[in-house]
């Protein structure tokens, strides 16, 4: 019976062919589940042989240890040279997006305030 390996939603393009360049690399068998149409399905990668699950999800917790360690190596090189991103990037980038969500943070923070000043004073 198949086992749930790696959940690939909000995961990069790069992880993802990684992850799967390494399964092919040390051949186990897996297959992959897409997000579906409407994107409401679980995309991941699945083993099909629960006898290779475990040296899967070994191979998968090292590649995972050695990619944060990588990544924060990076982001700390990037913090040291100030080349990393701030918020004033963020906005610099795409300006209308940051706006709506200050917008949208004001109004989830406004209103329950609203609602409930409002509750009291009755």
């Amino acid at each position: 019976m198949s086992k749930l390996l790696f959940k690939l939603r909000n995961v990069p393009d790069d992880e993802a062919e990684e992850v799967r360049a390494l399964l092919s690399a040390h051949q186990i068998d897996f297959y992959e589940t897409s997000a579906g149409n409407w994107g409401i399905s679980l995309p991941a990668l699945w083993v099909r042989d629960e006898t290779q699950y475990s040296q899967a999800r070994e191979l998968l917790d090292v590649y995972q240890a050695e990619r944060s360690a990588h990544v924060r190596e990076e982001y700390a090189r990037l913090k040291q040279e100030g080349k990393h991103k701030t918020v004033l990037d963020s906005f610099r980038e795409n300006p209308f997006a940051f706006i709506a969500y200050l917008f949208i943070v004001y109004a989830l923070l406004y209103l329950p305030y609203k609602i409930i000043t409002g509750l009291s004073s009755q």
